[in-house]
């Protein structure tokens, strides 16, 4: 028994000094609002919460209160593909004009995943033209996409730039090639089999009626407070653009996007040969590499090895999940003040994962 137990305390020491590490990177920060999970082959070796799902009054956040992804949703989209390809229903290099009318030639599914299109921006057409007293979904999107056709932005495949209509496509490509709703199948397929019970594509009543929900924060200076994101014009999108689908809208906690990291390790939702398509790297025009796959960044380290990650943003929100693949670990962060110093946070929690 004794050849055991000094490795494994030494192991809880180790752990522990690493706990403390992370307890003061984010206390460097007193004003951080948000959850830190980090895990270790499928396990949480730290999992915080900090600040408030509310700032007035000041309601204390918990590990179980629910956060806007923001972009992390997108790896989601390009789950639902994966799955409609496996089941038959499309494949990767199957052009656009096949499930939709728009005016954009020439682009294929697989560009859409990787951001490499070269589409105008959605939001930027619907900014400009849409009735904002009304709340716009993907097919009023598609048919102001149509109806204005502002020209590409490059040929496709001549570069990675990231793009949003690409993933309001994607959601609507599925649902015509699977005749189902891209929310239901999200939910069907994804979040009810990986016992996501947190997560789901909320409507606007919705996350109101959901008590557990972070609100966004945005910090006013003038003020010297934080005050609701959804209090500023600047979040107004989110309200008339409150039924679309692929681009964000899935909320969701930490320990359920845990259950989502681990059902990449296994083959709970498509074969691991499938998956490692969404981890490679996206070949351009000229030959050249972009370092973006099906709905993750692709980075590699030379101490922990495979990374693939992604981040997200809406107003008062910043989220991220980094995934070390060779070391199985993962880094999730959720925050709901759009911190400042978020990125700076990221990059020091990462560090201690590298020790």
């Amino acid at each position: 028994m004794k050849i055991f137990l000094i490795p494994l305390l030494f192991l809880s020491q180790i752990c522990n000094a690493q706990k403390k590490e992370i307890d003061s990177i984010i206390g460097a920060q007193q004003d951080f609002s948000g959850v830190v999970l980090i895990a270790e082959n499928g396990k949480p070796v730290y999992h915080k919460a900090f600040g408030y799902r509310e700032f007035e009054p000041q309601i204390p956040l918990k590990i179980t209160d629910i956060f806007e992804l923001a972009s992390v949703s997108k790896q989601f989209t390009a789950m639902i593909i994966m799955m409609l390809k496996e089941k038959g229903k499309l494949n990767y290099n199957d052009l656009v004009e096949k499930y939709l009318e728009i005016p954009y030639k020439g682009i294929s599914i697989r560009h859409l995943l990787t951001h490499t299109s070269g589409l105008p921006d959605y939001q930027e057409i619907m900014d400009k033209y849409w009735d904002k007293t009304k709340v716009a979904g993907n097919p009023d999107c598609i048919e102001y996409l149509s109806k204005y056709a502002p020209p590409t932005r490059f040929e496709p495949g001549e570069k990675y730039e990231y793009s949003n209509t690409g993933y309001l496509l994607l959601a609507s490509i599925a649902e015509k090639a699977s005749g189902k709703d891209f929310i239901d199948m999200c939910r069907k397929w994804i979040f009810r089999k990986l016992k996501m019970k947190s997560t789901g594509i909320r409507t606007l009543q919705q996350k109101k009626a959901t008590k557990n929900f972070a609100i966004g924060h945005i910090y006013v200076g003038d003020r010297n407070k934080y005050v609701r994101a959804d209090s500023f014009p600047s979040s107004d999108y989110t309200i008339w653009l409150g039924n679309r689908k692929g681009p964000g809208r899935i909320s969701s906690i930490a320990a359920d996007l845990l259950k989502w990291d681990m059902a990449l390790y296994k083959e709970q939702l498509i074969s691991q040969a499938t998956l490692q398509e969404a981890f490679a790297p996206m070949k351009l025009n000229n030959d050249s590499l972009s370092n973006y796959g099906f709905g993750w960044s692709l980075r590699t380290d030379s101490t922990v090895g495979k990374i693939v990650l992604h981040d997200g943003s809406n107003p008062g929100y910043k989220t991220q999940i980094i995934r070390y693949v060779d070391k199985n670990k993962t880094l999730i962060v959720l925050n709901n003040n759009a911190h400042r110093h978020f990125t700076l946070i990221v990059e020091q929690l990462e560090a201690t994962l590298k020790d």
